[in-house]
């Protein structure tokens, strides 16, 4: 976070400046870090403790949604397990729902990409294949 306000600080002196090459120069480092807290920030979320509603198999709608789209929570926990062993380098697995398909879908992220640079999707669960794999 305090890399992403910096680059943010950053970003704000040169749309003022209107220096468009530091403008560009910036994204990368705003997609980094800010996407890395978006990301752990549903990660953390995800691993709650059973008080909480954590380490129980989803119910409800989300179960419903689990077994018509991936047949079963086992096939969606093999699918993300290949898929996250499929990265190359940094990234992450996704358990997201496609707003505009409206169903759930699993798609990988490299670095600390946010799962909205892939279209309009809700992160439900993410998975940091290198550092919490």
């Amino acid at each position: 976070v305090t890399n992403y306000n910096k680059a943010l600080e950053q970003l704000d002196a040169a749309l003022a400046k209107g220096d468009s090459a530091t403008i560009v120069k910036l994204q990368s480092a705003i997609k980094f870090n800010g996407g890395g807290h978006v990301n752990h920030s549903t990660f953390w979320k995800n691993l709650a403790p059973v008080r909480e509603g954590g380490g129980e198999p989803p119910k409800g709608s989300l179960g419903w949604a689990i077994d018509t789209h991936f047949g079963s929570l086992e096939v969606l926990m093999q699918k993300m397990n290949a898929e996250g062993a499929a990265l190359q380098g940094s990234g992450w697995v996704w358990l997201g729902a496609d707003k505009e398909l409206k169903k759930l879908v699993v798609e990988t992220t490299a670095n600390q990409d946010p799962l909205v640079t892939k279209g309009p999707l809700v992160p439900l669960i993410g998975i940091d294949v290198w550092e919490h794999a």
